[in-house]
């Protein structure tokens, strides 16, 4: 298995590159170039920071069409993280109007936090897998992972397969066809994290 974590300049492209080499995957790229994204059985979308400094770096990079083209006309599997997973909506509110790649349709938005809960939501949280999927097949329930965003992906249920409550429900796992994004840090989650990346490097062979 090849499997090609998308450089664009930004994200936690060398702790995502650790993690995975921790289950034993060798065969792992950091790469913008579209040959290397090509051969790919499956890509890893990360992203930090602020919304649209990601997708004016993606713009830049050339890699909004090759990564579109590959996604969604080549259906190769594609883990986003994150901002990573954000860019996936049709826009963010964060900063202004921005647009995003449009894979699943949906909305970023600002965390309505309650109960003088501060934002951003930094810290540990317990998630909720809504739908059963190979990527979550090893998690366990009650499972926590880190998060560190201050806004979140608004779109139809039916595209949720987990949330978490911070004073609000939030989605913080999405999934269409071989499109699948996470909110927290699988990468900073310890045990669970691991147990995440190994159930996604598994949905890709399935894929």
């Amino acid at each position: 298995m090849k499997l090609v974590i998308v450089d664009y300049g930004v994200g936690n492209i060398l702790s995502i590159e650790n993690a995975v080499k921790r289950l034993g995957v060798s065969s792992v790229e950091v790469s913008r170039e579209k040959k290397v994204l090509s051969e790919a059985n499956g890509l890893i979308l990360p992203g930090v920071g602020a919304f649209s400094t990601c997708t004016d770096k993606l713009k830049k990079n050339g890699l909004s069409e090759i990564l579109t083209n590959l996604v969604i006309f080549k259906k190769k599997p594609i883990l986003g993280i994150c901002v990573g997973m954000q860019l996936m909506a049709n826009s963010s509110k964060e900063g202004g109007e921005f647009k995003g790649l449009g894979w699943i349709p949906g909305k970023v938005l600002r965390i309505n936090a309650k109960k003088n809960l501060p934002v951003p939501h930094v810290g540990w949280n317990e998630i909720r897998v809504t739908k059963p999927h190979e990527v979550f097949k090893k998690i366990v329930i009650g499972s926590h992972f880190y998060f560190d965003h201050s806004y979140h992906y608004s779109c139809n249920t039916k595209f949720v397969t987990a949330t978490c409550k911070y004073g609000e429900t939030l989605n913080v796992a999405i999934n269409y066809k071989n499109i699948f994004g996470v909110q927290f840090h699988p990468e900073k989650s310890d045990l669970a994290g691991l147990r995440l990346i190994r159930g996604y490097l598994n949905w890709i062979k399935a894929c």
